[in-house]
Order: C-alpha cells, then structure tokens, then sequence
C-alpha cells in the first residue's frame, strides 16, 4: 500500500518527522486510489445457522424471514439397534440409528406460523408442514399462555420451563442419518404476527403512529438483535425515509410521505438582516448515490440478493448499501431506486422565521413554503427574542417507480410431499454370483415424486409385521404393461417387436443399450415370470415407454415368454436399486407377504411373494432330438441346463448345480402323466414294442422330460410325439 511505502521513503529521507509526512501523504494516495470503504450498513449474515452459545441474542421478528435459532434444551443422542439375518448358520448383522430431541428458540416476539426448515441446506420441513426424516415437531408460537413442552417436563421435572413469551419449536426423536449421527444447522422460516410486513409500530411500540402509516413498503421481513434504538432505526433509515420527533408528551416516528395530502402553508417569513445570509444553503449528500443494495430475496431462499438502481455509475467502486431485511426482487429493485432518486438530489435547508409558533408546524410535519416550489419538512423549531425560527429540508420530488417483472432467478429445493410407496416383491432367476441354495428375493420399492426417502420392510406373521429390512433410497423403475404382451420365441433378437411400460412418475426412465450390453446382461427386465432385455428407450410422455429391441425369455423363461402377458402386468428393471430381502426371514411362498411404510405412508402398504420358487427351479432341458437304431429303437436325449448360466459358453459342459442329476420323463399330459420313467442321464431309448405298448393304452401323445432339481423340478421340455 502507498501508505506503507511512502512512510519508508519518508523516513530514510527524513527521520521521524518525515515519516509522519510521508505516513500522511500515503493516506491521500491510498483514498484517492481505492477510496474509502464503499458498503454501508449493518452486514448482511449469510444465512447463520442454529448455535447453542450462551449469551447470544435473540432477535425480535417482523414479518417474514429466515432465522437460525438458539438450541435452549437437549438430550443425549439416542441409539437404536436392530438385528437382521442370522438364519442357517449365517452371521447376524446388527444396524445401529441415532436420533435426538431438542429445543429450539426462534424469536423473543410472538409468531404466527412456522413455515419451512432446512438442515444442512437441505429441506427438513416442507411448505405443508411435512417432516423429510422420520421424527416429531412441535411448535410454540410464543404466546404467555403457552404450556410446558411434555417431553421437557419429562427430563427436567418440576424445573421444566415452558420458554413463554418466546417462539421455539422441539424436535422429537429426530433421525439423525441422513446428517452423519449428528444435531444439523437448521435454519427456521417463521412469520411474524403481520406475515408478510412491517411496521414501525411493531419496531417502536412505545412511540406515536397516529399520523401517518407505519407500514414500509415491499419490506416483507426485519429481525431485531435489540441494542440502542437508534441503531435499529439507523438501518431503516437507510432506505426508508423517516422522521423522530418529540414534544411534550410523546416520541413521534413516522415515514416522511411527500404524497401527503395535508401540507400546512407557512406564512410570509421575517426579514432578519443578520440572517439573510444563512436564510438558504445548499449541502450536499455525503458520497455519491448508492447503486446497488444487499437484501434477502425471498424468492431464492431468503439468500442474500443484490438489486442495482436505474441509470449508469461513475468509474470506480461500485457502493453498496445492506439492508438487512426480506423483500422480493421486485421490491428491492424499487427501494433501490427511490434511494437512488434521493441521493441524488442535494439537501437544500431554509431558514425561515414566523412571527409566532402555529400549534400545527413542529419537527415531522411538511409545509410549503410562500414563493417556492416543493414540500419541505420541518427539522428543528426555536423560540427567538424575533420570532420563531424554523430549519427546513427539502424534500425530493416522487420518484415514478413503476412495478418491475419478477427479476430474482428462483432455484429452490423441490418441496413435495413423501408420496406414497409402490411396491412389488418377487423372485427372479439366479446369475453366477448368487448363492444356488437360497431363494433370490427381490423388493422394488419406489414411489410418484423424488421426496420419497425409502421404507421399512417387514413380513407379515400371523397379525403382526416382523422388520426385515430397510429399502433402497433410490426409487426402483418399476410399473406395469400398458398394453398386452403377445407371446414370441426365445431363439432370436427381435429388433422389430417393442412393448409399452407405464412408470408411476415422469422422471423415472429407462436407459438405452447396444448388442455388446445385451450380451453382458444389461437391460435386464422381468415382466411377470419372464425375463426380457431390450435395446431402445423412448419416452412418450406422462411416464409411458416404448422398449424396443426385445430378447425374449432369458434365465430360463422361455416358457413364460410363449405364454405372453396381458396388460396390467407388473414390471421392473433388475439392477442395482432393487433391495435383496434376507431368505432366513421371507419364506419362498406365494403366501408371503412383504409391508412397507414410508413416511408417505398413513397405512402399511403390502404386496405378495410373485414367482415363488423360480429362483431355485432347475431350467428346463434343451436342444431335444430322437435317434433311430438298426433295430426300430428310439432314442430320446436333450442337453442339461444350470442355474444361474447366463453366458452359456459353447463346447464347455455347465455345471450340475443340482445335488444329484436325475430326470424325469412323462407321456401324456404334464400335470398327470399316463406313464413315467426317471433316468441319472440325458438320454432314453424306447423300442418298437413299448411304443406300440403305449399308443395302444393310452393313445397319441407328447412325451416330455423335466431335470430334478434339488428343490423344485424344471418346467418340461416337450421331446417329441408319438402317434
């Protein structure tokens, strides 16, 4: 800085005196070059959050604004504990939740409502008044009358206080996940007990408002630390012209109305020689005109906005004035320019002495002035020996503000209220990763908005619900079929063929892929019993897709895929927001049912067990041919199958996966067989005479095989038919 450099040169020229100097002259350099400090003010706070120190004051509020609050009583974390798995000889697991209770101190005036809260930036509370995390509120709008909190009389006993002539809130069993096991900054939306305005009657109670409105215009919101009046007053003042006055019985504060339509009209003045020469001066402003004003704009959060007057600024510093107050752009655009109108115009004071006081004309009031233009408002009176003498100022034209567009960009956190849970339970073929023992059972949770924040699974034993798990957080793309699935082969990519999903929200979607992603399993979905994959995804609007490139009856499914599907069918993708539900505690079923509660949930929602078993059902055989011997014997084979071999390698023979191999072959109709043979390998051979054995006994029919699976049997594989 100049300051420190010309005092060095100062003093190797000339000692401690020529320091001072040059000290002196750097001052000048350094004002003349950077200027003083350009903001003026109270500072805005950015947004503070919740403390819990002592000695902090607790600010009265006026309208709307955003306050951190002071924490005035707590518990210690509450921990929780619950136990999952541990069935079949596999390790439990136990899952550890804390949560809190605790009080927090809003204002020391009234309040009417309490309207959003954030915790760590994020909404905890919405607009409706809905909590985001699992816990209870309470709120206390500070009246005297207001009732001992009973979870605070429950800790403290008979030295329980109930906080009265002050708005708090207590917060009940607070979950405390989602803020890493830990109270969060919380800051509080509150409306004071005029919502959305202030007045200068609520700031000054004590004072005279008879005379004029006391509300100010476009501010919406004002908090009040205490400290001398004066220093409240002063930060209004900035913006909003006002007036204190006071007389024998009263202190009078009202806003400076040029509009007002009761002027007084002074009389002709005194001619006072000795005062000609005062009698009208002109001083000007301090500083140039303010060109921008700090504010917290209501329209983005009550974040701190800036709003700048009409017109062009000279070079240098941009000055900015904080006006620690809620409005809206609108407003603050309009307060900018009126103080920008003022500033710019000088304040021009007259002298001017009466021969007597008239009862109407005291500090505060507007006259005119006989011979010239404008209001004038009367600043100080004082009885003289020659009359009375009156010190007028000049009061700046109106300034037409006319009412702007919303100008504030609004990028707030969506506010939705937790929808409901949308749930669907099934089991689904296995892959190579997956335990070839245990059934796979799979729950697909989701929900129609982005607020849903997951569920509590449980299944449900006899008239109670038994906990089991908690869901994925991320929705599952889940739905069903708007439209019937016609039944196809499982041979062959079918580029060509599309089906129809209705998703339960618009901004679930589904992701395209290509051949390589196909062949790796990717788009994997399971529609019914079947398991399909696809390539395209195009949305059509309203939460409807159109899946196209369709590779039907996958893991085994081929069964299910010839069957087709009607419309209403349900629907999800596998992958990774799918929640695994622990086999120890769901028993493979079509009786099973699995609830879920969220905290969009009044009721527990239910679904039942789909595919029950096709996780641990062997595949059925494929590639079925019959050879013919010399001597007229058949030979039937086919080829074994394993679960869970999705890349089906060829020339490498697939795993057994089951304990024994063995087959069961049936001739006639598959739910009762006219006659069956079981076999330890992949073939069977009739002769000639058992053949003609059977047509003549039992007719015509189809001869079909199934593998034995070590829990269930294979869906049948038709071999042939014998007539």
């Amino acid at each position: 800085m100049a300051t420190i450099i010309l005092t060095a040169v100062g003093s190797a020229l000339g000692g401690p005196i020529g320091s001072t100097i040059g000290a002196i002259i750097g001052q000048q350099v350094d004002q003349a070059i950077f200027g003083s400090g350009t903001r003026e003010g109270p500072r805005l706070k950015e947004l503070s959050v919740t403390t819990s120190s002592y000695g902090q004051p607790m600010a009265r509020v006026f309208g709307r604004m955003r306050v951190p609050g002071t924490i005035i009583w707590s518990t210690d974390l509450i921990e929780s504990s619950e136990k999952s798995g541990g069935g079949k000889g596999k390790p439990s697991t136990k899952t550890y939740s804390y949560s809190a209770s605790f009080a927090v101190a809003l204002s020391s005036s009234p309040i009417s409502s309490l309207g959003r809260i954030w915790a760590d930036g994020e909404l905890l509370r919405g607009a409706a008044g809905d909590l985001k995390a699992e816990g209870g509120l309470r709120i206390y709008n500070g009246r005297g009358d207001d009732p001992v909190d009973p979870l605070v009389a429950a800790d403290k006993g008979g030295n329980a206080l109930a906080f009265r002539d002050c708005a708090y809130v207590v917060f009940e069993n607070l979950q405390l996940a989602d803020f890493g096991n830990r109270i969060p900054a919380l800051t509080f939306e509150i409306m004071g007990e005029d919502n959305a305005s202030v007045h200068l009657a609520d700031v000054v109670p004590s004072a005279d408002h008879s005379s004029t409105a006391s509300s100010l215009p476009h501010l919406r919101g004002f908090a009040d630390e205490g400290g001398p009046l004066s220093s409240t007053l002063s930060v209004i003042g900035q913006v909003f012209p006002i007036v204190c006055a006071t007389d024998a019985s009263d202190l009078r504060v009202a806003q400076i109305e040029n509009a007002s339509a009761d002027v007084t009209a002074l009389p002709e003045k005194l001619v006072d020689r000795e005062q000609e020469e005062k009698e009208h001066r002109r001083v000007e402003r301090v500083g140039k005109e303010p060109l921008a004003m700090r504010y917290y704009d209501e329209s983005r959060d009550y974040q701190p906005g800036v709003q700048r007057a009409i017109g062009g600024r000279s070079n240098g510093r941009e000055r900015i004035l904080d006006m620690p107050g809620t409005l809206l752009a609108n407003g603050a655009r309009a307060i900018a320019n009126e103080t920008a109108q003022r500033a710019r115009w000088y304040q021009e004071q007259v002298s001017w002495r009466m021969a007597e006081l008239d009862p109407m004309v005291k500090p505060g009031e507007i006259v005119q002035i006989p011979g010239k233009l404008g209001k004038w408002l009367v600043r100080r009176w004082e009885w003289l020996d020659r009359g009375v003498e009156l010190d007028l100022e000049r009061i700046p034209p109106e300034f037409n503000n006319t009412p702007l567009e919303e100008l504030a960009f609004d990028n707030a956190p969506q506010d939705l209220l937790p929808g409901s849970t949308i749930l669907n339970v099934f089991e689904v073929p296995p892959d190579l990763a997956a335990s070839q023992s245990d059934p796979i059972i799979l729950a697909a949770t989701s929900s129609e908005n982005s607020a849903w924040r997951g569920a509590a699974l449980y299944v449900e034993q006899g008239q109670g619900l038994i906990p089991i798990a908690s869901s994925n957080r991320l929705r599952s793309i889940t739905g069903y079929l708007a439209q019937d699935l016609a039944g196809s082969s499982s041979t062959y990519l079918q580029t060509q063929a599309s089906l129809l999903v209705q998703l339960p929200a618009h901004d679930l979607t589904f992701t395209e892929t290509d051949i390589s992603g196909l062949a790796l399993g990717a788009n994997r979905l399971l529609v019914g019993a079947e398991v399909l994959q696809f390539l395209e995804a195009e949305p059509l609007g309203g939460g409807l897709w159109r899946l196209s490139g369709l590779l039907r009856g996958r893991g085994g499914t081929e069964n299910t895929a010839i069957e087709g599907h009607v419309a209403g069918t349900s629907v999800a993708l596998i992958d990774e927001r799918l929640t695994v539900l622990d086999a120890s505690l769901v028993q493979s079923n079509a009786a099973t049912r699995i609830g879920a509660i969220g905290l969009g949930d009044i009721d527990p929602v239910f679904a039942s067990l789909q595919n029950a078993g096709i996780s641990r059902r062997p595949l059925c055989p494929v590639h079925p041919r019959v050879l013919e011997a010399p001597d007229g014997t058949w030979e039937f084979c086919w080829t074994r199958r394993a679960r869970g071999q999705w890349l089906w390698e060829d020339d490498v023979d697939v795993p057994l996966v089951e304990e024994v191999e063995s087959y069961v072959i049936g001739y006639g109709p598959i739910e009762e067989p006219f006659a069956t043979w079981s076999v330890a390998t992949t073939q069977i051979a009739l002769s000639e005479a058992e053949r003609n054995a059977l047509l003549a006994n039992y007719g015509s029919g189809d001869l079909w095989v199934k593998q034995v699976g070590t829990f269930a049997n294979s869906p049948a594989t038709l071999i042939a038919q014998i007539t």
